[in-house]
């Protein structure tokens, strides 16, 4: 398995406007792109971290390159219009290949966490 972790800071007042688009996106490229999906979190400075799995790292470096574009432009206006920064090029802070996996898979976790 494979990961890459990403951020993003997010305009004040648009934090459920994110994350209704995040979990759209995600849902988007995990059907068109073969993910596993992804994690949200925030950060003590308010910055929001996504932690994405792959299959491999080919399969994610694919869709990277494709730029995991999705034919939803409302999704992504909304995603877009949310995000005050990312980093540059919008590049993951962290890619890694995972080699032991001892994370206990949560249940009913609620989706608007």
């Amino acid at each position: 398995m494979f990961v890459a972790v990403y951020w993003w800071r997010v305009h004040p007042g648009k934090e459920d406007q994110f994350r209704a688009a995040w979990r759209r996106g995600t849902d988007l490229i995990r059907e068109k792109y073969g993910s596993y999906g992804s994690r949200l979190h925030r950060d003590g400075d308010g910055r929001f971290v996504g932690y994405a799995e792959w299959p491999d790292e080919a399969t994610w470096r694919a869709a990277f390159d494709r730029k995991m574009v999705y034919d939803d432009p409302e999704t992504r206006a909304a995603f877009s219009d949310a995000v005050a920064e990312v980093p540059p090029d919008a590049d993951p802070i962290f890619t890694m290949t995972v080699t032991d996996d001892l994370l206990l898979r949560s249940r009913g976790f609620p989706a608007e966490g």
